[in-house]
C-alpha cells in the first residue's frame, strides 16, 4: 500500500480543502473522524485499525455489526456515518484512501500529510498488536524488493560463473555436484528468488551443458587445424625431394642472390659453392627416406 501515492491524488482532488492554510487541524476530530471508518470496536479489538485500514496480513475484516458504535455520541460533521460506510471498501488499503478523502471533506483544514502524520502510528500500534512486527515503511520495502525471474537469472548466472566458482565457460563445474554446490550458494546469496530457483537451475544446466560441447569442439578444430598444417608441410617436404627438386631451386636462389657471376658457365667455383650451401636438403631428405 504506497499512501505516498495515494496522499499526492488527494492532494490534486481536494484542492480548496488543501488550500484553506488558515484553519488549523484537530489532531482529535481527524482521528475521530478515521476511526469512525478504521477503528470498529476498537476496544475489543485492538487490533481493529491494522485489520480495517492496515493490511489483509493482519487477518480478515472483522463482522460489520457493531459499526454504529463509533459514530453513537460524536458530531455527525467530524464521523462518518453509518449509512457513508456502506460504500467503504473491503480492502484495507482501498479502505484507507476512501476513509482519508471523506474525512479530509468533513475535518476543516488537515491534509493528507496531517492524516500520515497522525493516523499512520495508529495504524502501526495496531499492527503490532494483530502479530506483525514491521512497520509500514518496512512491509512497503519488503514489497519492493520483489524480484522478477529474469532479474532473478541474471543474479544468479553472475554468481555462478564467477571466476572462484564455475568461470566464464562452467570449466569448474562439469561435474554435477560442484554445479550443484555452486548453484546452492549463489540461489542463497539471491534473495527473492525461490519460487525461480528451479526453472533457472534448468536453464543455467543447459548453458553449462553448451558451454562444455562447445569447448569440446573448438578444441577439435584447433587439433584439427595443427594436423592439417603438419600435412601439408610433410607434403611440401616429400615433393621437394623428389627428383632433388629443392635442392635445384635452391642452388638457383643461392647463384641469382648471393654470387657475383650467377654461377655461369665460366664460373664453377660459384656452382660448387652454391651446391655446398644447399647441401642441407640432401640431409633432409635422406632422414626423411628412414
Amino acid at each position: 500500500m504506497n499512501k505516498n501515492t495515494v496522499f499526492f491524488i488527494f492532494t490534486l482532488l481536494l484542492g480548496p480543502i488543501a488550500s484553506d492554510a488558515a484553519t488549523t487541524c484537530s489532531r482529535a476530530n481527524l482521528t475521530r473522524c478515521l476511526d469512525s471508518a478504521c477503528a470498529i470496536n476498537v476496544g475489543s479489538n485492538p487490533a481493529a485499525r491494522c485489520q480495517y485500514c492496515g493490511t489483509a496480513s493482519a487477518g480478515g475484516m472483522p463482522a460489520d455489526n457493531g459499526m454504529r458504535s463509533v459514530s453513537v455520541g460524536q458530531s455527525a460533521s467530524n464521523t462518518i456515518s453509518a449509512r457513508e460506510l456502506k460504500n467503504a471498501p473491503a480492502d484495507p488499503g482501498a479502505r484507507y484512501a476512501w476513509a482519508t478523502t471523506e474525512c479530509l471533506k468533513k475535518v476543516a483544514g488537515c491534509t493528507p500529510d496531517n492524516v500520515a502524520d497522525i493516523y499512520d502510528p495508529l495504524i502501526e500500534q495496531s499492527c503490532r498488536a494483530a502479530g506483525i512486527n514491521a512497520q509500514m515503511a518496512t512491509l512497503q520495502a519488503a514489497a519492493r524488493k520483489t524480484k522478477s525471474q529474469s532479474s532473478c537469472a541474471t543474479d544468479i548466472r553472475a554468481c555462478l560463473i564467477d571466476v572462484k566458482r564455475c568461470g566464464a565457460n562452467f570449466a569448474a563445474c562439469e561435474d554435477n555436484a560442484d554445479f550443484d554446490k555452486f548453484f546452492a550458494a549463489c540461489s542463497v546469496e539471491s534473495t527473492g528468488c525461490t519460487d525461480y530457483t528451479s526453472a533457472i537451475r534448468t536453464e543455467l544446466i543447459a548453458a553449462r551443458d553448451a558451454a562444455i560441447k562447445n569447448a569440446d569442439v573448438a578444441l577439435a578444430g584447433i587439433v584439427n587445424s595443427y594436423q592439417s598444417a603438419r600435412d601439408s608441410k610433410l607434403k611440401a617436404v616429400q615433393n621437394n625431394c623428389t627428383n632433388n627438386a629443392g635442392r635445384d631451386e635452391c642452388i638457383q636462389t643461392v647463384c641469382a642472390r648471393n654470387m657475383r657471376n650467377q654461377c655461369g658457365a665460366n664460373y664453377p667455383a660459384e656452382k660448387s659453392m652454391a651446391t655446398l650451401i644447399c647441401k642441407f636438403h640432401d640431409l633432409a631428405c635422406d632422414r626423411l627416406k628412414k
